[in-house]
């Protein structure tokens, strides 16, 4: 009941003053954001990697600035050059949003997001590690796609995000399912119309397994995100239903959830990632995470009612 209200919030700028001026909120970020710069986002990625991989995300999204984005790809070129400096380029990833480095400009958009994300892409092959585009509403989806598919004629190791929740996405994973390709499989966090998108819980969940096993059954590398243990079982029954080992496939959670079973699967020998956003511009990422959590939209309630 409080998803859609809490989605659409999430791009309103009376409620996004609101929430960052509250005391409390910095507080409840501190759960799901690792850290405002990269001073304080490096601790949190070295305690990780010990025993899990991690893949950073350099918060921010829609950026109608060209200015704003050329700084977006400035700090994820420092933040890979600071992972190869700390020996993190076989443990650490970044994941980027294609909004945030000019994929919505008005003058040649896609271009420029292109550009960019090629910089961002030969930082990483730099270090030896890969890139993840984030998948943001479906109105990006064939944009992102045509863009992950120029990427990919050279640097072949950059994988993308598919929402399970779209209709489309079983034919997307069988576009994506061939030798090389990386995807990385989620339920969706956006609000999107029934036109093009699954809505009942039950009918995420069947088209999520649907498209997992596709991506399994294929030759790519599947990237199970997922924090349902559920989902998780049936990712562990598709791997070894179709002779999968331990290294070519892995599962992702987010920072600050569900961090115990985090722990177990990489002591089991799992492939484990865990996804880490750091940045000032935390507020859209949190009201997401606030719609998929109802006990922390009642915290972050009572404290905004209280606040003065």
């Amino acid at each position: 009941m409080l998803r859609k209200p809490l989605l659409l919030a999430a791009r309103s700028t009376a409620c996004r003053r609101i929430v960052e001026r509250t005391p409390v909120t910095r507080a409840m970020v501190h759960r799901f954001v690792a850290g405002e710069d990269l001073d304080t986002a490096l601790p949190a990625v070295e305690a990780l990697a010990g025993d899990r991989l991690i893949t950073l995300d350099f918060l921010g999204e829609d950026t109608k600035d060209r200015a704003q984005a050329e700084g977006t790809v400035l700090a994820y070129e420092d933040l890979l050059a600071a992972l190869g400096e700390a020996g993190l380029g076989d443990r650490a990833e970044v994941s980027v949003k294609l909004s945030a480095v000019g994929q919505f400009l008005e003058r040649d958009g896609e271009k420029i997001a292109l550009e960019n994300a090629r910089r961002i892409a030969e930082a990483a092959r730099a270090i030896g590690t890969t890139v993840t585009l984030d998948m943001e509403d479906h109105t990006t989806t064939d944009s992102t796609l045509g863009i992950l598919r120029e990427l990919r004629q050279d640097f072949p190791f950059v994988g993308a995000v598919l929402q399970a929740y779209l209709r489309r996405t079983e034919a997307d994973c069988r576009d994506l399912s061939g030798a090389g390709s990386r995807v990385r499989l989620c339920k969706g966090a956006y609000d999107e119309p029934e036109s093009v998108a699954f809505r009942d819980k039950h009918e995420v969940d069947k088209a999520y397994v649907r498209a997992l096993r596709i991506l399994m059954e294929g030759e790519g590398y599947p990237m199970v995100a997922s924090h349902d243990p559920r989902m998780i079982a049936i990712a562990g029954e598709l791997a070894a239903a179709n002779g999968r080992g331990a290294d070519d496939h892995e599962y992702q959670m987010l920072y600050g959830i569900r961090e115990e079973e985090q722990v177990r699967l990489a002591a089991e020998g799992k492939r484990m990632r865990v996804y880490v956003p750091y940045g000032t511009e935390w507020y859209g990422y949190y009201m997401r995470r606030l719609a998929e959590r109802p006990a922390n939209v009642l915290f972050l309630a009572r404290a905004l009612i209280t606040r003065n």
